[in-house]
């Protein structure tokens, strides 16, 4: 029996096997906090959220790839309405000149659009006989540059013998000639390419007439096809994508103008020739953007590498590579300032993009495509701030009337309260 002492524990009873030398291990510890109750509510919710956007996500990219199917399909009808439209930005500020004076819409845009052809017209026919006449010059430079390629190949460090090189050109002839039927199928889709297009330019010169005759009805038609809420906001839009087209096709025009006329001045120097054909093909470049003067100055230092030598070519080069860095660097930011906001990387996606899926067309119409795309994203973002998009700057709204003679978009202005804040 042990006794107790007043004001001391009783002692811990000794474990079986237990030694005073014994001391107890801490109990072992996580460094993550203790789950809560709700831990469990908050994954379920978050899980719950995910799924949801995961759904709409699918759902959204279904939509794109259904509406792709379908423009895909109409495509041979979309691209006429496209090139019309394009035509007719170019030709309508004329043609309201021309309204403004009096002129019927009808006899006003057949003037326009006949001046039009003529124009083209002439140009082909300054171009066809200078191509014509230096063709022949340029097939015997190039034979010529092509002997000067074998005697560099065949002294040191290639140092090929005559027979080689001419073995590998028989090497060519032969698969030529073996795939002779491939190339002539080849040949026959291309006569089919070239018909199929003219239809398309063709019909497309039809639609730019209506487009020029009854062009200022669209937006009237298509705002009242819409209820009294979204007809202000389809008639906004419908300007903001036309002014943004309109002013994307004048830019271009005049950076293209401003780099055909400088290296065509270069290459009239230097005597290259085909000067004025790849002048205007610097200009038509211009409409796309980065890859078409990558293109066209690559044409340029090509002919003028074949007819003129290797040190006009430099020459041909340093002025192509001088007109763009100015072109870019200063004319850009001038002529076109933040208006379209699309960087260059979007640009070059955007024409990979076109040119992939559509080919030459495809290329010249992804930027514009972009540009659109990009203002209906922002109208979008902005109608989502409460920045009220549909009131124009001079304060204004697009509003429906209807009278006697049909529905008509007229200006109303906003009131002070109903002004987007600064």
């Amino acid at each position: 029996m042990r006794l107790r002492i007043p004001g001391r524990p009783p002692a811990e009873p000794e474990r079986p096997g237990a030694r005073e030398d014994d001391v107890s291990e801490p109990e072992p510890r996580a460094s993550a906090p203790a789950p809560t109750f709700q831990r469990a509510d908050r994954m379920r919710s978050a899980s719950r959220t995910l799924a949801l956007a995961s759904a709409q996500l699918l759902l959204i990219a279904a939509a794109l790839v259904l509406i792709g199917y379908v423009l895909g399909k109409l495509w041979a009808i979309l691209l006429p309405i496209v090139l019309g439209l394009l035509i007719a930005t170019v030709l309508w500020p004329l043609t309201r000149f021309l309204r403004n004076h009096g002129w019927p819409p009808a006899l006003a845009a057949v003037t326009v659009l006949v001046a039009f052809l003529a124009a083209l017209g002439g140009l082909v026919a300054a171009i066809a006989p200078q191509v014509a006449d230096q063709v022949t010059e340029l097939a015997d430079a190039a034979t010529a540059a092509l002997q000067d390629v074998q005697e560099w190949l065949s002294g040191p460090p290639f140092n090929l013998q005559e027979g080689q090189f001419d073995d590998a050109v028989d090497s060519v002839i032969d698969s030529i000639q073996g795939n002779a039927q491939n190339i002539a199928s080849y040949a026959l889709t291309g006569a089919s390419a070239v018909g199929n297009g003219l239809i398309t330019l063709v019909l497309a010169l039809v639609l730019v007439f209506f487009f020029l005759k009854d062009g200022p009805r669209w937006v009237p038609w298509l705002a009242a096809q819409t209820g009294p809420r979204a007809a202000p906001h389809v008639a906004a839009l419908s300007y903001k994508t036309w002014a943004t087209l309109s002013e994307f096709i004048r830019q271009q025009a005049l950076v293209g103008f401003i780099d055909a006329f400088f290296i065509g001045i270069g290459l009239w120097i230097l005597g290259v020739p085909l000067m004025i054909p790849l002048a205007v093909l610097t200009f038509f470049g211009a409409f796309i953007p980065i890859i078409g003067a990558f293109v066209a100055g690559a044409f340029a230092v090509l002919i003028a590498l074949v007819s003129n030598g290797f040190t006009t070519a430099l020459i041909v080069l340093g002025i192509v590579i001088l007109v763009q860095q100015i072109e870019g660097n200063v004319l850009q930011p001038i002529i076109q300032g933040r208006g379209f906001n699309l960087h260059a990387a979007v640009v070059i996606l955007a024409v990979t993009a076109g040119s992939s899926l559509a080919g030459i067309i495809g290329a010249f119409l992804a930027v514009p495509v972009a540009a659109l795309i990009a203002v209906i994203y922002r109208y979008v973002r902005d109608e989502f701030d409460g920045k009220s998009p549909e009131v124009f700057d001079d304060g204004t709204r697009a509003k429906l009337a209807d009278d006697e003679e049909g529905t008509t978009v007229v200006r109303e202005q906003v009131a002070p309260a109903e002004e987007p804040d600064a």
